[in-house]
């Protein structure tokens, strides 16, 4: 596999690696595809959510927390610098062999540093029976794209808060109880988030393809879609919360 590396560490928001995976899909055909990157804190909702029943867009603005659609489906994420997202660009078009075959790769990968990682029918990864990466999946003509967390750490309270409606009050007793749902990778490995993405990359790629400024100028052209507010909030949304 092949890891898709950027001409510059400079520091993007959210969309542009959504749009970065559609480009490299559709400029390469190198086979499969991947990279890893972090973000400022941001919450990321799919493509059939309604915003307001998903993100706490009042918490979101206070705390300088960004917050934008996907292509894909699934459920609301919250990431930060303190995790990792992943995401995986193959030519096959099947959503059952595409899936398996990353959830498989992942998992094998945290077996390599001696952690019991098993994945679920709902495209988790667990450790210990706990949820460490969630990922979801969309499909363009030709490629098949995966993107998903991963917890190393995170900020616990920006991720309840940010993606709970104002309506639903966070209450210590809340907090705990995700808490016993999830983990993070931190608890489980004495690697720094640093160390583990060269763990990854090492792992899972045996080439490099390095864009160059002008094939980031072309994902920042895609870019635009995703910061479009009529994509983010939705037609019907768009004329009073633009």
């Amino acid at each position: 596999m092949t890891h898709v590396s950027l001409p510059s560490d400079d520091t993007r928001r959210l969309s542009f690696y959504l749009a970065m995976e559609e480009y490299v899909a559709k400029a390469f055909s190198e086979g499969s595809l991947f990279f890893l990157w972090q973000v400022e804190p941001t919450v990321i909702f799919g493509r059939n959510q309604v915003i307001e029943n998903e993100v706490n867009i009042d918490y979101c603005r206070e705390h300088g927390i960004q917050f934008y659609r996907r292509k894909s489906g699934g459920g609301c994420v919250y990431a930060d610098q303190s995790n990792v997202m992943m995401s995986y660009i193959t030519r096959s078009d099947q959503v059952q062999t595409t899936f398996k075959a990353y959830m498989e790769m992942v998992c094998g990968m945290l077996r390599e540093l001696g952690l019991p990682a098993t994945s679920t029918e709902n495209n988790d990864v667990l450790i210990d029976g706990r949820k460490v990466s969630g990922n979801a999946f969309y499909h363009i003509p030709g490629h098949s794209i995966v993107h998903g967390t991963m917890l190393f750490d995170t900020d616990m309270q920006h991720m309840l808060s940010a993606i709970t409606p104002p309506s639903q009050k966070l209450t210590k007793h809340g907090v705990e109880s995700v808490r016993q749902r999830i983990t993070l990778l931190k608890e489980h490995t004495d690697l720094t988030i640093e160390a583990f993405k060269k763990f990854a990359i090492r792992k899972l790629c045996d080439k490099e393809l390095r864009l160059t400024k002008e094939d980031v100028k072309n994902i920042e052209t895609i870019e635009q879609e995703y910061l479009n507010p009529e994509f983010i909030w939705g037609r019907k949304e768009i004329n009073s919360k633009s």
